[in-house]
């Protein structure tokens, strides 16, 4: 796998509350169905809740947690976002390595994520970082789209 590295000017760091304003206004803009500020809110202590800051800025974010799962630690990233001006700068990636490796001290083994069937970039990501593809989910969005279910076995990936 090839060395990951972090844009410069970016700092990834654990979400407070100050952030949520921040991470809402960032998730109208990329999302056709945004969660609503209280979902958010109820993740804040999650280990796996990361903003990147640039300046002050919040510009990027993941929202992961982990919870058991037939004996074993299952994580699950359940969204991830970069703010349209500060994207293809490789800030998404950081925030999904930093999230994977934070899941992975906290005990997961197995990391699942969902992806629109469509979101051709979102996937090219998830692929690159090593989930695969394990199923699809008709109509799993609420204007009817699909969505892939991938999965990464945190014991095969390393963080480049």
């Amino acid at each position: 796998m090839a060395v990951h590295t972090q844009p410069a000017d970016v700092t990834i760091r654990d979400a407070e509350v100050g952030d949520l304003g921040d991470v809402v206004r960032i998730e109208r803009v990329s999302f056709a169905q945004p969660w609503p500020y209280g979902a958010f809110d109820r993740f804040v202590d999650e280990p796996g809740f990361l903003v990147a800051d640039r300046s002050g800025d919040v510009v990027g974010y993941v929202v992961g947690d982990v919870t058991p799962d037939f004996g074993r630690e299952l994580g699950h990233i359940k969204d991830l976002a970069v703010a349209p001006s500060a994207r293809r700068r490789g800030i998404g990636r950081s925030l999904l390595y930093r999230s994977l490796t934070t899941l992975a001290v906290e005990g997961a083994d197995l990391v699942k994520l969902e992806v629109r069937a469509g979101n051709n970039t979102a996937r090219t990501l998830y692929r690159d970082v090593g989930f695969q593809p394990t199923r699809r989910v008709p109509g799993y969005y609420r204007d009817g789209e699909d969505a892939l279910v991938m999965m990464l076995h945190v014991s095969d990936w390393q963080d480049g």
